[in-house]
């Protein structure tokens, strides 16, 4: 069975690494240069006259042929792999799955339709993909708000002999706050793209009233919770210490997550990136729940509750490096231990502006990027391929390609972000498609072919260069 960790391809073709004007080594004399990768028409899971639309446009600003072949491959990934939509009791459904993995993660189902957003005033089918997913997002935060990923329905899981409170709705129960987060963004920007607040029913309020105390709760300001987490397991970053708790916290009015958006287990629970990702969720919840809800009281709640995690953050997290000044701890515990690292997954210390949690100008930011994008990161990687961020998920010298991604997304130098583009380009090992991540001497040794999240979210990098730095796309990375 294929699980997120440890699915690694040994990809057998050459690499990319083109000159100006050579055909790619896996392109046969007799093949078309650069043929879709994309599957047939019939065989795709949902179709959007807007995300045609949009490739054809894009990829004809496209100056270097391989770059607009992975635009097109990756781009519309998510819809033509992923998206599994139906109606329930007369509303949109959707259930979308990782890739390689038939479990909808809350995190990657909310991150892999982002980019689709801006186009949904214009595409009504679009619209109600987008519309079920909010649903079903609000159905799994009752089931559980604790766990991390579900099933389409009730099946059980191979994760079932986890020491948990499972139920046959859950795929995984990874405790992570970044889970609670992720469908409180795709909500809020929902409703401020298309002005439509139906989605905002009794069931989301209850789903929404849930991660305000679910938050509250993992504050541990009244002991540790009732979520804990065991797993038979080799592997240690897959299991919590302490009878599955975590190691201690000193309760400063921070968030403990027990697990990374990696799925890996935290060393210090209080993860720094999430809860500057739960201070803007609860700041988007107290408008919604204000200006649509008409409910004052839990509109304050997520008030105060954003303010004092916002105070507890810039009390807790700050470090004094030696070299780079004031920069943000990865997790920090309370009683002033800190650790200084920064992982490829989103939430991250590099991702703080993409998730509006930082202005990309913000000195403490701009100090910490420095930081992780060195080797002072103890998992920032530099090979004969590439360099960028990797983590513990898949081990030493692996760098993820949605690392280099969001490099690019949080950069304001044209020259930073051409290196992202050229990196990305040749890593993809004759595949089409951006992957989890590559040994950075070797991008052929890949894991997971199949990873919608990183395929979309290239997409939307070029998406943005296309609106805002047009003249990049004009280059042959």
């Amino acid at each position: 069975m294929i699980t997120r960790r440890h699915f690694i391809k040994i990809n057998g073709v050459a690499t990319a690494g083109l000159g100006l004007g050579a055909l790619p080594k896996w392109v046969s004399a007799t093949t078309p240069v650069f043929e879709s990768h994309r599957p047939k028409l019939a065989d795709r899971k949902f179709t959007s006259k807007a995300v045609e639309a949009t490739i054809q446009k894009v990829k004809a600003a496209i100056k270097d042929p391989e770059i607009a072949w992975l635009f097109e491959n990756c781009y519309p990934n998510t819809l033509d792999t992923t998206v599994n939509y139906s109606e329930k009791d007369g509303k949109p459904d959707t259930f979308v799955i990782t890739g390689d993995i038939f479990a909808m993660w809350m995190r990657d189902s909310s991150a892999q339709v982002w980019p689709y957003l801006p186009l949904i005033k214009n595409d009504p089918e679009l619209k109600k993909v987008i519309q079920g997913v909010l649903s079903r997002q609000a159905r799994c935060v009752l089931i559980d708000p604790y766990a991390n990923a579900f099933n389409e329905g009730p099946t059980g899981s191979e994760w079932d002999t986890d020491v948990t409170d499972m139920k046959p709705e859950l795929h995984e129960r990874k405790w992570e706050i970044d889970s609670l987060c992720y469908p409180v963004r795709l909500a809020y920007n929902y409703w401020k793209i298309s002005g439509d607040t139906s989605f905002f029913d009794e069931n989301w309020q209850k789903a929404g009233k849930t991660i305000l105390d679910t938050f509250k709760v993992q504050q541990r300001k009244n002991g540790k919770g009732p979520y804990h987490f065991q797993r038979k397991t080799e592997t240690a970053s897959d299991t919590a210490p302490n009878r599955g708790y975590g190691n201690p916290v000193k309760p400063v009015g921070l968030i403990c997550s027990i697990f990374r958006p990696s799925d890996d287990a935290t060393i210090y629970p209080f993860l720094i990136p999430s809860n500057y990702f739960a201070v803007t969720s609860l700041r988007q919840m107290a408008e919604m729940f204000s200006v649509i809800g008409k409910d004052a009281a839990t509109a304050a709640e997520c008030k105060a509750l954003a303010a004092e995690v916002d105070a507890a953050l810039k009390q807790y997290a700050v470090v004094n490096h030696p070299k780079y000044g004031k920069i943000l701890a990865f997790e920090v515990d309370g009683y002033g231990n800190q650790l200084l690292m920064d992982d490829s997954n989103v939430p991250s210390l590099l991702a703080l502006p993409y998730l509006d949690s930082l202005p990309v100008t913000d000195p403490l930011y701009q100090n910490t990027r420095r930081f992780v994008l060195s080797l002072d990161n103890p998992y920032f990687f530099k090979g004969k391929v590439a360099e960028g961020i990797g983590g513990p998920h898949v081990g030493i010298d692996f760098i993820w390609p949605m690392a280099i991604t969001m490099r690019a997304l949080t950069s304001t130098d044209k020259l930073e972000i051409t290196r992202c583009l050229h990196m990305l380009k040749n890593t993809h090992a004759g595949t089409g498609f951006m992957h989890e991540g590559f040994h950075k001497d070797n991008a052929n040794n890949f894991t997971r072919k199949w990873f919608a999240w990183a395929n979309t979210l290239f997409g939307e990098l070029i998406i943005k260069l296309h609106a805002h730095h047009p003249d990049l796309l004009q280059k042959i990375f």
